[in-house]
């Protein structure tokens, strides 16, 4: 996907349309499990000790069939920093590209 390098953009701070610069910030995971889900299984008493599986921890059902892999590209997390003011806003959905490329 071609992004222009900057582009006019509203600035909530400033509070009227500026030109900001565009660049794409690296996607942070944190796993399988996010916070509020480990914190829910062990409030559940499920938690990760015990003995055996608990479903979740260690391998998965055995014999089940998946239907489908990974996708093939990943959503654009962009950052947008106004050249007036030096803020920075986050783009509000991401959009599916295998590669971001700034002309």
């Amino acid at each position: 996907m071609k992004l222009p390098k900057t582009t006019k953009k509203y600035c909530k701070f400033c509070k009227k349309h500026t030109e900001h610069a565009i660049s794409v910030a690296k996607k942070r995971d944190r796993g399988s499990l996010k916070h509020g889900s480990l914190q829910r299984l062990e409030k559940r008493g499920s938690g990760k000790s015990g003995f055996g599986n608990k479903g979740k921890f260690s391998r998965g059902p055995v014999g089940k069939w998946k239907r489908s892999g990974a996708k093939t590209s990943k959503k654009t997390d962009l950052r947008f920093k106004c050249l007036i003011c030096n803020k920075s806003s986050v783009q509000s959905s991401g959009i599916r590209a295998k590669k971001v490329i700034f002309e």
